[in-house]
């Protein structure tokens, strides 16, 4: 499965609440969306992560908003009155990731409450991949028509950042501890263990070669080439999945 493909037509305005500065953006397939650029100080790393942990959240039964790539052009960037966004976009040209913009979502707070089994799977997304930007300070949760929605993971599985060797550094991953002590629904930390076996069951094999494949080769920038790095990628994932687990919070050493 690959993502879907749209050419952006217009730049609608910059978001200026995240570091990278995503913008909403109309496409030619008549939607709208909030466009990840590669130019970002973070690099394509931050496109990888925002795929492969959409892709895992899906298959754990998460709702989280759908991803295609946007083709950015030349004359988007032109036209772009806003220097330092004309600075982006002209960094920007080529292949970005795009994310279906919920109309009327807002943003979660504790107000709101959360079924408590979709907030320990969750939290236990967030442990495997090593999220650490789900707190109160920015909660990445949206509410759309009544169901909460996981958006911008591009803080998950750090290892990329500092590829040496694509496959060295995997078991420790498998082992890197994760703290829930600042994460958003810490408060369902509890259920966790219930659901923990089930989660793990559920990010099979399959399910992370077919995650991993959705990524562009052209995001995929490292030591060796994409088919190499998508390997790393399910080996890295596979060991932190198969290990003692030692990394989810409330659960001991297996």
């Amino acid at each position: 499965m690959t993502l879907e493909h749209v050419t952006a037509t217009r730049f609608v305005a910059p978001l200026r609440e995240g570091g990278s500065m995503p913008g909403l953006v109309e496409a030619d397939d008549l939607g709208t969306y909030v466009c990840k650029f590669r130019g970002a100080g973070q690099g394509l790393p931050v496109l990888v992560a925002e795929v492969i942990v959409s892709g895992l959240a899906e298959a754990l039964g998460l709702r989280t908003p759908r991803l295609v790539t946007v083709d950015l052009t030349e004359p988007i960037a032109r036209y772009e009155a806003d220097e330092e966004v004309q600075d982006l976009l002209n960094a920007s040209l080529g292949l970005n990731l795009g994310v279906d913009f919920l109309p009327g979502s807002f943003g979660f707070d504790a107000a709101f409450t959360v079924d408590p089994s979709y907030a320990a799977r969750t939290i236990w997304l967030d442990a495997y991949v090593a999220n650490v930007d789900r707190s109160w300070r920015n909660p990445n949760l949206l509410v759309w028509h009544g169901d909460v929605w996981l958006i911008d993971h591009g803080a998950s599985l750090y290892f990329h950042h500092g590829w040496t060797n694509a496959v060295t550094d995997a078991g420790r991953f498998a082992e890197q501890p994760w703290s829930a002590e600042d994460h958003v629904l810490s408060a369902y930390l509890a259920q966790v263990g219930a659901v923990a076996d089930d989660c793990a069951a559920a990010v099979t094999d399959d399910v992370l070669t077919e995650v991993v494949a959705r990524v562009p080769d052209e995001w995929l920038v490292g030591p060796v080439g994409p088919e190499e790095l998508r390997a790393a990628y399910v080996t890295f994932l596979t060991a932190r999945r198969d290990g003692s687990r030692i990394w989810l919070p409330g659960r001991s050493a297996a």
